[in-house]
């Protein structure tokens, strides 16, 4: 009796087992069904959102080639000198382009956005181009973009002059010669001459007082007096002007540069008598490089979405300068210079 009852006992405790290993495994399987299903679940949500975000960043050719049409009329309309033109078209005074023959120690400066850039480079002609260049890149301080013209101005000029503190004996400035420097400002300017020019306004999160209709070559020049620099300011131009003439002294085939950065720009070299709002002598040269501030260009065939609605609730400048990278894709802009 004895050994019968402990063979029952095994036998009832190994059902029981294998029971409770029974109930496991269907548990484990319910588990890995609801799992499966959550997973799926979150795929196909996921699949969804990615779908509508591809629909409303969409850019069939179709559209790219209606946006483009849309931006040659602006084109055409801001070289007549049309006010409401959205694209202004601005004259950038500058009708000859780098050869690659320079020589000299030059000095740049290229504000243009949250950093901005000191450059020093010594050319040596078609033979050595560029000998020896250096640069800085200094961050300007939030507060400095809200504040005023001057405070703007003279953290800039300090930073040029602890820059030029710092040139060595493999730069060579000629005896009794003055330092000279190309200010390149990558915000909106009606520009009056090669080395002079009033801002129309602010772009790129920057909302300065007191520069908004004045010059800034003038700015900047008043700014190095207070901090004892004795350099001069002979060219003042755009970052997209200054992108084209680097492309140029590189490649004498190039004709246009575009900006795709914090904003986007583009600048091409127009034939001057195409230019109807262009007053007085043509230039030697018949060509005239000009700065498009397509940043500016709004249309209905520009596809917005949440984002860049969003976006632009929150920036400093509501409504302004809509056309940005996101928008402007490498796509659209070749498509762009292939269609005009």
């Amino acid at each position: 009796m004895g050994k019968a009852a402990a063979v029952g006992t095994a036998v009832v405790v190994c059902a029981a087992v294998g029971v409770a290993v029974g109930v496991a495994r269907r548990r484990r399987r319910r588990e890995a069904e609801l799992q499966g299903s959550a997973e799926a679940d979150r795929k196909r949500r996921a699949a969804a959102v990615i779908e509508e975000v591809e629909r409303s960043l969409s850019t069939p050719t179709a559209l790219l080639r209606s946006i483009a049409d849309a931006m040659v009329s602006e084109m055409e309309r801001g070289l007549r000198g049309d006010i409401h033109s959205q694209l202004k078209m601005l004259i950038s005074y500058v009708d000859n382009l780098p050869t690659g023959d320079e020589h000299g120690l030059y000095y740049a400066l290229d504000l243009g956005g949250t950093n901005f850039r000191v450059l020093r480079v010594q050319l040596g002609g078609r033979e050595k181009r560029v000998v020896k260049q250096q640069y800085e890149e200094v961050s300007i301080p939030p507060h400095l973009m809200v504040g005023s013209s001057m405070e703007l101005f003279d953290f800039i000029a300090a930073a040029l002059a602890k820059f030029v503190d710092t040139e060595g004996e493999d730069f060579h400035l000629p005896e009794g010669r003055q330092r000279e420097l190309g200010f390149t400002f990558s915000f909106p300017v009606n520009q009056t001459s090669i080395s002079s020019g009033t801002l129309i306004k602010w772009t790129k999160g920057f909302s300065v007082n007191g520069t908004v209709g004045a010059d800034v070559v003038s700015e900047l020049s008043k700014a190095m007096e207070r901090q004892g620099l004795d350099m001069k300011v002979t060219a003042l131009v755009n970052d997209t002007v200054g992108t084209l003439a680097g492309g140029r002294y590189m490649d004498n085939d190039v004709v246009a540069a575009v900006i795709l950065g914090t904003g986007t720009n583009a600048a091409y070299v127009e034939h001057a008598n195409a230019i109807p709002k262009w007053t007085g002598l043509l230039p030697k040269s018949g060509n005239m490089v000009i700065n498009t501030e397509w940043g500016s260009f709004k249309s209905d065939k520009l596809p917005l979405s949440e984002y860049d609605k969003a976006m632009d609730f929150e920036s400093l400048n509501p409504g302004e300068q809509i056309c940005q990278p996101c928008i402007m894709t490498p796509h659209m802009t070749s498509k762009f210079w292939e269609l005009s």
